[in-house]
């Protein structure tokens, strides 16, 4: 008998559970709420904004405000410090560091003692029940799972607190059974350089029977393309023959599928996307054949839906009940980490009301988050204009896209810029652009460690009139008409090269 058989069992009763979310969505997220004020009552926030009076969705809308990170900020930095029942009950010791603000390099989100297990381990488990519950044959438990995370720093000296990658707090923390089953070891997973990481990984884990893999899917290729060096092989079921599941979130799939697909040519292979992120753990792919993620809405996260736009221009919040299928909505989330009516940036479009499931349709601003950089708006004008500054030059219009990786997992930005006045180095201005984008975001600064998983940055310059041409080219020109600073997707700036002749 294998191991996967038996330990399968341990997953039954929470596949059962599981069926609650096809019809009782409303009925888990109204006791999530419930929970969630409980106990939070007698925290600072809690009082402040009078959670003893609440008693139904429509008294906690009216009692708390929309919050982003800057309206959280202070009551964050002292919780860093050590004061307990700020946002949350008792003190919380870790933070997971993530891309900067436009005010901060970086932001430090709370992940309480409560938030680790009842969201970011419980979206772990679930992954792993759905997987078995779609795959009857599987055997992922009689090999070892490879689980990349990042690494962790001390936060402010204070005893027992850390801030660093959300993936090294869940390394850092995890069962030590689950040790049984995973490599690397937590030494090594911890290594703050990612390159020597990667060999080291690599190196480990080519002998070994890899059944499963974790991570972010440009992370995890840079050390798949390492592991293909060493080996000499042409696939990686040469090297891991009983490799069959690829669990992968924190940017889109899409882009990397085809690597993938090129790398791992057997037909046993599944992959299942996760929406996991420094704030929270919030969707899971339970169907192989159905892009869409099921939203979990029995983790200690309440859900609100603010719609974009609409006909008024309005932002009309509702709860998950009010939700219509096909909208955009900013998602806002309330967890048990100490984050209230929290905008994250996401955005979300729901494909399916029963059960709520939902595709992720992009972010409320601009950005470039194709490698998990999250590179936004406001950190390319100060880059731009540093650049300016040191050069002279002068930017007129501009709009930049990733190149994801080839089959040699190479990826950069590229950035077409049309300047008033040209700088006397194109590459110069590159360099000091490419060295300002570091210094203000943390995430771009650790994609462009080494060159490890970010090349430089490259500039194409545009012809006079490009920008004008292309807007005018699509009926956008002049008005409140704006040229897209930054995109996830290549679509516009392949239009703009095209027309660059």
């Amino acid at each position: 008998m294998s191991l996967t058989s038996i330990v399968r069992n341990a997953f039954l009763f929470r596949q059962k559970e599981l069926e609650k979310h096809e019809t009782g969505g409303r009925e888990l997220q109204e006791n999530v709420l419930r929970h969630l004020l409980k106990y939070a009552v007698n925290t600072e926030y809690g009082i402040r904004n009078k959670f003893s009076d609440i008693r139904s969705y429509e008294d906690y809308a009216k009692n708390v405000p929309v919050n982003t990170y800057e309206e959280l900020k202070g009551d964050i930095d002292r919780m860093r410090r050590g004061e307990r029942d700020v946002l949350w009950r008792g003190q919380v010791r870790w933070y997971a560091k993530s891309s900067g603000t436009t005010n901060d390099k970086s932001k430090f989100i709370p992940v309480s003692k409560d938030g680790l297990g009842r969201i970011h381990y419980a979206g772990g488990t679930d992954a792993v029940a759905m997987y078995l519950r779609n795959n009857p044959a599987s055997r992922m438990f009689d090999g070892k799972g490879l689980i990349l995370g990042g690494s962790h720093a001390p936060n402010y000296n204070i005893s027992g607190s850390l801030v660093g990658d959300l993936s090294a707090i869940l390394i850092e923390n995890i069962n030590p059974l689950a040790n049984l089953v995973r490599v690397p070891d937590k030494k090594t997973a911890l290594i703050s350089d990612f390159e020597e990481k990667r060999e080291k990984i690599a190196r480990l884990t080519l002998t070994k029977n890899i059944t499963n893999l974790s991570g972010v899917p440009s992370w995890m290729m840079s050390v798949l393309t390492r592991v293909m060096e060493l080996s000499g092989k042409e696939h990686l079921e040469e090297v891991w023959p009983n490799l069959e599941v690829f669990f992968h979130g924190g940017v889109a799939f899409t882009p990397y599928r085809s690597q993938y697909e090129r790398l791992i040519t057997s037909p046993n292979m599944h992959y299942m996307e996760t929406y996991n992120a420094s704030e929270g753990f919030f969707g899971l792919q339970n169907d192989p054949a159905d892009a869409a993620m099921l939203l979990m809405l029995d983790y200690d996260v309440f859900y609100e839906f603010m719609e974009l736009g609409g006909e008024t221009g309005g932002h009309t919040i509702v709860p998950l009940w009010g939700v219509e299928p096909g909208k955009n909505y900013a998602l806002l989330i309330s967890t048990s980490c100490g984050l209230w009516r929290y905008m994250i940036g996401d955005t979300i479009r729901f494909t399916s009301t029963n059960p709520y499931k939902f595709v992720i349709s992009g972010r409320t601003k601009h950005f470039i988050n194709a490698f998990g950089e999250e590179l936004i708006v406001d950190n390319a004008e100060q880059g731009l204009k540093y650049a300016c500054e040191q050069t002279g030059a002068e930017v007129l219009e501009y709009t930049a896209a990733p190149v994801f990786m080839d089959a040699n997992a190479k990826c950069r930005h590229q950035w077409l810029i049309e300047f008033a006045t040209h700088p006397a180095s194109v590459e110069t201005f590159a360099q000091l652009l490419d060295t300002k984008l570091q210094e203000i975001n943390s995430d771009y600064e650790a994609k462009r460690h080494k060159n490890i998983t970010l090349q430089p940055l490259e500039i194409i310059t545009a012809r006079p009139g490009l920008f004008n041409d292309w807007m005018k080219q699509r009926g956008k020109l002049g008005g409140q008409h704006k040229v897209p600073r930054l995109s996830n997707s290549r679509e516009h700036i392949e239009q703009l090269i095209a027309m660059n002749g």
